[in-house]
């Protein structure tokens, strides 16, 4: 019988990943797959990125790299959703129970709980990392951890690629 997995053996993972990727989006694809993959509660694993509207004048988050169901929400206003919250704010949000969350922008009947934290790259946050699960109150401290670390590298993929 396996042990379960651990954030902290994903998160080792994930730095191996980042010392090896050529690019911030070949960083995001393997993020995707790993935490889908590898962290059990992880259903729904995705980035939204930061575009700016120049006809609008204004700027949303437009979806990127993703592993699990296809979500109706590819394009989110900034301020809207939890999403929008965690972009808006630059601070990481953990929600237990979507169902009781106004925010949610419901996307699949089966998610219970979310995770999203911000990318930064040069104090400013340019993007998110999202993870939806069907588990009510699925992410731990450890689990913060590791999506924030993870948020961490492709900002600083990103940074580096500037």
């Amino acid at each position: 019988m396996t042990s379960p997995i651990k954030a902290a053996d994903v998160l080792r993972e994930v730095d191996d990943a980042a010392r090896s990727a050529r690019s911030a989006d070949e960083l995001m694809t393997f993020i995707c797959d790993c935490l889908q993959q590898r962290m059990l509660k992880y259903n729904w694993v995705g980035f939204y990125m930061i575009q700016n509207d120049a006809e609008a004048g204004e700027r949303f988050l437009q979806l990127g790299r993703f592993v699990g169901s296809m979500t109706p929400h590819t394009r989110i206003q900034l301020h809207q959703g939890i999403c929008g919250a965690a972009a808006s704010t630059g601070k990481t949000v953990v929600v237990d129970d979507v169902n009781q969350d106004a925010r949610y922008l419901a996307c699949s009947l089966e998610t219970k709980s979310e995770i999203v934290a911000p990318i930064f790259v040069r104090g400013q946050v340019v993007g998110e990392i999202d993870i939806d699960s069907h588990f009510p109150a699925a992410f731990t401290a450890d689990d913060r951890k590791l999506v924030e670390h993870c948020a961490e590298l492709v900002g600083l993929m990103i940074e580096k690629q500037g």
